[in-house]
């Protein structure tokens, strides 16, 4: 069995964490631009653009996490520890498709215009206002999850490593390259 993941499955879980850094920055800062201005904008479109690829290659990943063999924890952990590890990467595989979904649906069904890398997207053609505005408040309710979630999910991953002195992080981490 092999002791690392896949070359596609490492670049695409650090190409996750870097568009979510990407996401909730820019909800974070767009509260320092001022309404309507171009940076205002820019920010918008920077969270719905990364949101909409978080939900690509989360696809992505989950198809080839269901395709793949996962690489061996050595040594082995104890069942509780990897009980764990599923619940909280199982929630957060469920976070990080539905928040995109929750936020794309919310803009469609809203009818006003939006935008995916500076590109107009479709909106309905009958609006359902009372639906976006519930769909908003459930991506707005579970999106601080997200920083707990990957928090947890480092800080596991941090102690596995300098504490329990397991392969759990090595196993995610690219190859270096000897020269």
């Amino acid at each position: 069995m092999k002791d690392k993941y896949g070359a596609s499955q490492i670049a695409l879980h650090w190409l996750t964490a870097l568009l979510l850094v990407v996401a909730y920055s820019a909800i974070e800062l767009r509260g320092f631009a001022q309404r309507g201005s171009w940076q205002g904008y820019a920010l918008i479109i920077a969270h719905f653009s990364a949101g909409a690829s978080v939900l690509v290659v989360m696809l992505l990943r989950l198809y080839l996490r269901i395709r793949s063999t996962i690489p061996a924890i050595t040594p082995s952990l104890p069942r509780w520890q990897t009980g764990l590890s599923h619940l909280v990467h199982s929630a957060i595989y469920v976070l990080f498709i539905c928040l995109p979904l929750l936020g794309m649906l919310s803009r469609y069904l809203l009818g006003r215009d939006w935008w995916l890398f500076g590109l107009t997207m479709p909106v309905a053609d009958r609006p359902d206002p009372a639906l976006a505005k519930m769909l908003t408040e459930w991506h707005v309710t579970l999106a601080p999850l997200g920083y707990w979630l990957v928090g947890l999910h480092a800080l596991a991953a941090l102690l596995h490593h300098y504490l329990l002195k397991d392969n759990t992080l090595i196993r995610m981490m690219p190859s270096r390259r000897i020269r």
